[in-house]
């Protein structure tokens, strides 16, 4: 095989089962990796010996077929030295107990206890990998994370995309804290909020008559045009300094009218000016769809504004 100038990502992927790999795999494929999850590790060398043109990563955990953990980071370091391949270990760490609440959530029997409680399962696995972690390039612990914050992490550590900038806005509310992740937040409650409107009060950002009251706002068009300049002269210089991802957060105080307002607005500019870019609304998530509270696990079928 003849030697690539530059050597292709290789991520392996592993960690306790519920900790979110699936998540973490499905954020790698569309950041651009073909994903291949549990090949048996007694193959990924000929797998990777066949070549490939594009960043690869695998799922592995104790499901596969002949894992262990000498196995796994024997296959770790043979690559690390491997002229072809940029390899990386990334593990998925997870409290025990929130392992056992996720796993309890979905009524799922735990791999190496299928006849025994879920306790007993996951104190077992966490023994089996406790090694893992220091050997790993890369540890994320998803105790806390949303199946949204898991993704942002990943494409934060991962993001593969040459060509393009990944940018994620999202909008979310002062009550429940600044979301993990971002890089850039702006709070927005300073202009006029619909929630004092009888009219408006039950809608949202999205609704033409909210957004219509925001822009009307005095403050709101000198705010939004140097928002806009600034967020536009920054993005190619985030871009060259060799960034994939930059997440733009807008924050009011329910998470619902104003920040929601802004965040269309500016995805619009940055999609009409050919920019790579997806939304979120944090509290109109977990208002209307049940998944955004599952965890990792679950995966995220963000909207795109490109």
């Amino acid at each position: 095989m003849t030697h690539p100038q530059n050597p292709t990502d290789l991520i392996l992927v592993t960690g306790p089962s519920g900790a979110g790999r699936t998540t973490a795999i499905h954020a790698l494929e569309d950041a651009g990796f073909e994903v291949i999850d549990n090949l048996p590790l007694s193959l990924t060398e000929r797998l990777l010996e066949a070549g490939t043109d594009r960043p690869l990563a695998l799922g592995i955990d104790v499901r596969n077929r002949d894992f262990s953990v000498g196995a796994l980071l024997s296959l770790a370091a043979r690559f690390r030295d491997h002229p072809d391949f940029a390899v990386r270990l990334l593990y998925l760490d997870c409290a025990p107990d929130t392992l056992v609440a996720r796993f309890s959530s979905t009524r799922r029997r735990h791999p190496l206890a299928p006849l025994e409680d879920v306790d007993t399962g996951v104190a077992r696995e966490l023994s089996l990998l406790n090694d893992v972690p220091d050997h790993a390039d890369v540890v994320i612990d998803t105790t806390t994370l949303t199946v949204h914050d898991l993704k942002a992490e990943i494409l934060r550590w991962f993001g593969h995309d040459e060509r393009r900038l990944a940018i994620s806005v999202q909008s979310f509310s002062y009550k429940r804290a600044v979301p993990r992740g971002l890089d850039i937040v702006l709070d927005v409650r300073f202009l006029w909020n619909p929630h004092w409107v009888a009219d408006l009060r039950a809608g949202t950002g999205q609704d033409t008559p909210v957004r219509a009251y925001i822009e009307a706002d005095p403050r709101f068009g000198d705010f939004f045009e140097r928002t806009r300049d600034l967020i536009l002269s920054l993005l190619p210089a985030y871009r060259d300094e060799g960034r994939a991802h930059l997440g733009i957060g807008f924050g009011c105080t329910g998470g619902r009218h104003r920040s929601v307002a802004v965040t269309e607005m500016l995805c619009e500019t940055l999609a009409e000016h050919g920019w790579q870019v997806s939304k979120r609304h944090r509290e109109l998530d977990r208002r209307g769809s049940a998944a955004t509270d599952k965890g990792p696990g679950t995966r995220d079928h963000g909207v795109s504004a490109a």
